[in-house]
């Protein structure tokens, strides 16, 4: 892909668009989703990867929160890029203009080492729309889709991968299903996708605006507590090409951050009461 197609450029990340969004950014973390954070002061020097589980939905206000918190950590000066599905850029073009601006860059290997080749950390999140859609029944459980994309990248380049997990986001949009399934079969005979692309998921949810909805229309996120947590940097016992290109290492080294960013969110769980968070933290 050309260096000015939507999603493959690294030079539109713009330091001013994002402290100009920091105080609305604000004012949704401290009033809107009254965010509990932990772990910041686990993020080591240098370049990351960050791995992270998200809900919510297309608005995935953890995902949010979450750079919010990195600004106010590390300033713009700590340069970091968010991997974002392709997809976004088709759909919600003007929404996706503006996420270039924070740093989002399109979900591609070629991206992320580019960004890296920059000194650059990288934000991902494995499971895509499967993840942020995922039913509310699952909420307990980290869904990484079986992408191990990440794993080989971060072989390669030496990072330690920092486990991103939330909790809360989930009440944003209340998840019921997803009949993915059926809608692909109604589409192998000839139904076809809305907007001419396969969305991957077709929830069905109850959220803002639509009250309930079928398929993966943009929401409005419900104003409820969110607590995230970052956990320790995971290393692995061997990097480099050789590594990358060893399946069965790559998919133990998978398995490993699978099971750290499950334990994670099990403290988490545990610390917010087990099933809701409590709506009395401030």
């Amino acid at each position: 892909m050309a260096a000015n197609s939507p999603g493959w450029s690294l030079d539109l990340r713009n330091p001013h668009v994002i402290q100009s969004f920091q105080p609305l950014w604000g004012w949704f973390y401290e009033h809107y989703f009254r965010v509990q954070t932990e772990g910041w002061e686990q993020v080591p020097d240098g370049q990351v990867m960050f791995v992270g589980s998200h809900n919510g939905g297309f608005a995935a206000p953890d995902v949010f929160m979450m750079l919010y918190d990195w600004f106010k950590c590390f300033g713009t000066e700590r340069l970091v890029y968010g991997l974002m599905h392709p997809k976004v850029w088709t759909v919600y073009p003007h929404l996706a203009f503006m996420a270039e601006r924070t740093g989002a860059i399109a979900a591609h290997p070629k991206m992320a080492l580019a960004a890296l080749d920059r000194n650059a950390s990288i934000l991902v999140y494995p499971g895509g729309a499967q993840d942020a859609f995922r039913p509310h029944n699952q909420r307990h459980q980290i869904h990484l889709a079986e992408r191990k994309g990440f794993i080989k990248i971060a072989l390669q380049r030496q990072l330690p991968i920092i486990p991103a997990v939330s909790w809360g986001a989930h009440d944003t949009l209340l998840v019921l299903a997803n009949i993915y399934p059926l809608m692909q079969q109604l589409h192998e005979r000839g139904m076809p996708w809305p907007l001419g692309i396969d969305p991957e998921v077709f929830p069905i949810y109850l959220g803002l605006p639509w009250g309930l909805a079928i398929g993966p229309l943009p929401n409005l996120p419900w104003p409820w507590p969110i607590a995230t947590r970052v956990g320790a940097p995971i290393y692995f016992e061997r990097y480099g090409i050789d590594a990358a290109r060893d399946r069965t290492y790559v998919d133990a080294c998978y398995g490993h951050v699978r099971h750290q960013m499950q334990q994670e969110l099990n403290l988490l769980i545990a610390k917010q009461g087990g099933d809701r968070p409590s709506c009395s933290w401030r």
